[in-house]
């Protein structure tokens, strides 16, 4: 049954940037109300991710974490506004290095890996209300691509749309949780370009 619902969850959002891609082509529409559509074509009820059932023998599945180690963890009872406030990130950021060390060998991956290939990842970040859960952890790759570089700019994408009143914390959370990849491919060249600018260092280097 809950592999039933998650293949739901996958269709359903193929569906909602499909109709956004080309409602935006044919409209001329900007990417932020492509965002904002897709939004109406996910559900509004609070986000709740899938529980972990396995700490090893974890495998990378290109973009993506192995689901069943990492489906993504969040701070249940932090809102839009918290996250939004400068600085948030700062004061709710705790990974020691003993819990990456985890992360990487339940993957299978030597630790510390070589500079530029792999990044400890919050799956849902903590700019969108994700949390420090081993569950929501993984060794991102830079490649293949899109990698971890690309997954940090879709971060900072929909954080400005939550920020924006665009999209609900909870509909940016099942998004990037579900096919981040999906969520990249449907931001326009030219708001990707504004973002690797402002974003420049992290958007090169990886958070």
């Amino acid at each position: 049954m809950e592999i039933i619902k998650k293949n739901l969850k996958t269709i359903w959002l193929g569906i909602a940037f499909l109709i956004a891609g080309l409602t935006g082509f044919y409209a001329g529409q900007d990417s932020v109300n492509i965002v904002a559509q897709q939004a109406l074509f996910i559900s509004t009820e609070p986000f709740v991710p899938e529980v972990q059932t396995k700490n090893s023998e974890c495998v990378i599945q290109g973009s993506f974490p192995d689901p069943a180690c990492t489906p993504g963890a969040i701070f249940a009872d932090v809102t839009a506004e918290q996250t939004c406030v400068s600085g948030y990130t700062k004061t709710v950021r705790s990974v020691s290095t003993s819990l990456k060390k985890k992360v990487y060998k339940s993957y299978g991956i030597a630790y510390p890996p070589p500079f530029g290939t792999y990044e400890a990842d919050h799956f849902i970040p903590l700019t969108l209300g994700g949390s420090n859960d081993i569950a929501n952890l993984f060794p991102e790759s830079a490649d293949p691509r899109p990698g971890f570089k690309e997954k940090d700019l879709v971060e900072n994408y929909l954080h400005q749309q939550v920020c924006a009143g665009k999209i609900g914390l909870s509909a940016a959370q099942r998004a990037i949780a579900t096919d981040w990849v999906a969520v990249y491919n449907s931001i326009s060249p030219t708001d990707l370009n504004a973002l690797r600018q402002l974003y420049k260092s992290w958007s090169q280097t990886g958070d």
